[in-house]
């Protein structure tokens, strides 16, 4: 049994890294993906984590791997293609570590993995399952991701969803809309950025795109607001809290590290998917707090996955903060 299992993409971040004695960018290998940045954050906390993806046959793909083994992710469900590289995107800051992607992707391995070499029992062991929406962007992995949820919903696992939007990857922004709102149908928890709301709920508002999710079905949905903090919702409940201060220098991962921290928090709390509408305003508080900790911890280093918080540097972190 699996606390966490998560499907999507696995690759590299090349992060710029300064300049060589030739005045030449340099750029860092970093292990990355959002669902695998996700489980890495679980892994982190003490979590039972399995991935489900797809990586090349070459020395980025063996490199992945290894970092997932070295973080006790279950890798069973990591499938090797010989015919497509390993996905890389190329990452630039800006002086206020803010990101621009450029993705190496036509395909990458990761939208390749069919429907046939999902591990069923995997999904049908899980307590929640945790997909995005880059394995949406093409097929075969698009059947395949749908395939996954379907399978874990019957299964009774909580969805989890993060649409993770990244305009370089879909043909337009139309199609990319039309599929992330879909897919947001089949999940009961779901994690936003607040320039994501719009695109799938048309409101402006957070809280009113909220609102709109949960009319749909969603039990919890969670905004994050960069520097503004982070809000929850239920149908019942809702619950603000701020940013907390942190100087950054790397935005990567930080919105996979907060929701790593979020979905720890059900774990925690051995909260179904029938009691997620039925979380007090407390708790999601509690809930938002620690997941702007582990996102806080993450923007002071370089890179997704290296720059995921443990759990013993969370908890210090909130004990200073709350004196």
């Amino acid at each position: 049994m699996f606390d966490v299992v998560a499907l999507g993409e696995l690759l590299i971040d090349f992060t710029y890294a300064g300049v060589s004695q030739n005045g030449m960018r340099l750029f860092e290998q970093n292990p990355g993906g959002a669902p695998a940045n996700v489980l890495a954050a679980l892994a982190n906390f003490g979590c039972r984590a399995a991935f489900i993806g797809k990586v090349g046959a070459d020395m980025h793909g063996d490199f992945l791997r290894e970092t997932l083994h070295d973080r006790r992710i279950d890798t069973s469900g990591l499938v090797v293609d010989h015919d497509a590289f390993t996905t890389l995107a190329f990452i630039s800051l800006n002086a206020a570590g803010e990101r621009s992607f450029a993705f190496t992707r036509k395909p990458g391995a990761d939208a390749r993995l069919r429907a046939e070499e999902l591990p069923r029992s995997i999904i049908e062991q899980c307590g929640i399952f945790h997909f995005g929406s880059l394995s949406l962007t093409e097929e075969p992995a698009r059947q395949a991701t749908l395939d996954a949820v379907a399978l874990a919903r019957r299964s009774g696992a909580i969805v989890s969803y993060d649409p993770n939007y990244r305009a370089q990857v879909w043909r337009n922004e139309d199609e990319a809309v039309q599929m992330m709102r879909n897919a947001a149908a089949y999940a009961d928890i779901i994690k936003l950025s607040e320039e994501e709301v719009p695109l799938l709920t048309g409101e402006t508002c957070c809280k009113k795109g909220a609102k709109k999710l949960l009319e749909r079905g969603c039990s919890c949905v969670a905004v994050t607001l960069g520097g503004k903090g982070a809000s929850a919702y239920t149908a019942k409940e809702s619950a603000s809290v701020p940013a907390w201060p942190a100087p950054v220098v790397d935005a990567t991962g930080a919105g996979d590290a907060f929701w790593g921290g979020f979905l720890f928090k059900i774990v925690e709390h051995s909260l179904a998917r029938n009691a997620l509408k039925d979380v007090d305003s407390r708790s999601l508080t509690e809930f938002a707090a620690f997941a702007n900790a582990a996102a806080a911890l993450c923007v002071q280093k370089r890179g997704g996955i290296p720059a995921l918080p443990r759990l013993d540097e969370v908890k210090r972190f909130l004990a200073l903060m709350k004196h």
